[in-house]
């Protein structure tokens, strides 16, 4: 089966995130596929590069990374959402007159229609926190 996620919940400390990546990783143990895993809100914090994950926390960004690198996986984050936390990629940032991107390596800003698109194409999208 092909799923599409979507993630609400930020990256520190939140519950629905984490129970995100670990039915990420379990669909993808049991043989399913992932297309696309969609950040919106608080959950698009995910894809900023300056995030540091205190040592005794799990590092859920880098384990989206991980998880992305080894299947093939899309990791958007929601430009309004992003970009309301300082989530900027290059060209966003040099639209913002800003010197520098944030956007942390292997995540993409999208718009609301890459989550259509996916949920259209998928068999199932499942959210998470919201």
């Amino acid at each position: 089966m092909l799923f599409a996620l979507l993630v609400h919940g930020g990256p520190g400390g939140v519950a629905s995130s984490l129970a995100a990546l670990r039915f990420a990783e379990t669909l993808l143990a049991e043989g399913h596929a992932i297309s696309r895993v969609f950040f919106h809100g608080d959950g698009a914090a995910h894809g900023n590069a300056m995030l540091v994950t205190p040592p005794t926390e799990t590092d859920l960004p880098a384990r989206w990374q991980s998880l992305a690198r080894q299947h093939g996986v899309e990791l958007l984050a929601c430009v309004g959402s992003a970009t309301r936390r300082g989530v900027l990629d290059a060209r966003e940032a040099a639209r913002q007159g800003l010197p520098v991107s944030s956007l942390r390596e292997g995540f993409e800003l999208a718009g609301l229609g890459q989550l259509v698109d996916a949920a259209l194409r998928c068999d199932r999208l499942v959210s998470f926190g919201g």
